[in-house]
């Protein structure tokens, strides 16, 4: 089924190009033709567009051969396809050709209509309605911290000052500790913001699975190192799997379910406008 989902989307891709190319390498008077291919024509003025001022006459050459036998050779599979295939498979293919075509344009279009008039401001009262009503839905698969960290090289002199003040970390101790952020060669001094456990471990180095019992316990530091830094890391909370995802985690989801409720309502109500329009001006009629 892959294999044959593959080739069909291979052979819708390569067919559009062909009905492109027939339509639009129609052969004409009054414009040159340099390559043909049973019925399809390929001109002089759609090979200059593959070059420009600054390629070189060698380049140009190199480009333009390959492109003529690409297109020839595209062109001439097509057309030992249509002669080839059974019928009903180029039936099946020109379906899923234009079912395609017709999804670009209307997807297109819905967008546009769509993205002009959305209305994408949300406040917490209805952020936090979705969130009551739907808990059971934002569920933790994985575990959350809120922390602190300081990556700093370990032969800082200042390492027992700083370590003092990112313990202590009231108000002064913060403003300070970003004045002289630049000596640290990564930190992260927001504790309010849930993050995920992996990035952590990302950003940490020496923090390793086995760290993961002392990762996850609520107001804990930790100091650890590696051949060149030291890593200073304060866990102000915990969340772990399975447990309820707080709001503030989970606002950034319900605010995308909450615009996409949205944006299909008003899908719904431009398709149900057009088709009053159209049968209001004639346009539409169905037959008994």
């Amino acid at each position: 089924m892959t294999l044959k989902r593959n080739f069909i989307g291979i052979f819708i891709g390569s067919l559009c190009f062909a009905l492109t190319a027939c339509d639009y390498f129609k052969k004409s008077e009054d414009r040159k033709v340099v390559v043909r291919v049973n019925e399809s024509y390929l001109y002089e003025e759609d090979i200059k567009a593959l070059i420009n001022e600054d390629t070189s006459p060698e380049d140009s050459a190199i480009i333009v051969s390959n492109y003529i036998t690409r297109w020839a050779t595209q062109q001439l599979l097509i057309d030992r396809a249509e002669l080839n295939l059974p019928e009903s498979q180029q039936k099946e293919f020109n379906d899923l050709v234009n079912n395609y075509r017709n999804e670009l344009y209307t997807n297109a279009y819905t967008d546009a209509v769509v993205s002009r008039d959305l209305d994408t401001s949300l406040n917490k009262e209805e952020i936090q309605q979705y969130y009551e009503l739907n808990k059971e839905n934002f569920i933790l698969n994985e575990d959350l911290l809120k922390l602190r960290y300081i990556n700093l090289a370990k032969n800082s002199n200042n390492l027992e000052e700083i370590k003092s003040k990112f313990l202590r970390f009231n108000e002064k101790d913060q403003q300070e500790l970003t004045d002289i952020a630049l000596q640290f060669k990564n930190y992260s001094m927001n504790d309010s913001v849930w993050v995920k456990t992996k990035s952590v471990y990302n950003k940490i180095g020496p923090l390793s699975v086995e760290d993961r019992p002392r990762l996850l316990k609520k107001s804990n530091f930790m100091e650890l190192q590696d051949s060149l830094n030291v890593y200073l890391v304060y866990v102000k909370d915990v969340l772990t799997r399975n447990e309820q995802a707080p709001l503030e985690y989970a606002s950034a989801t319900i605010r995308e379910i909450l615009l996409n409720k949205r944006k299909q309502n008003l899908i719904k109500d431009l398709e149900k406008d057009i088709t009053k329009d159209a049968i209001k001006n004639n346009e539409f009629e169905i037959f008994n």
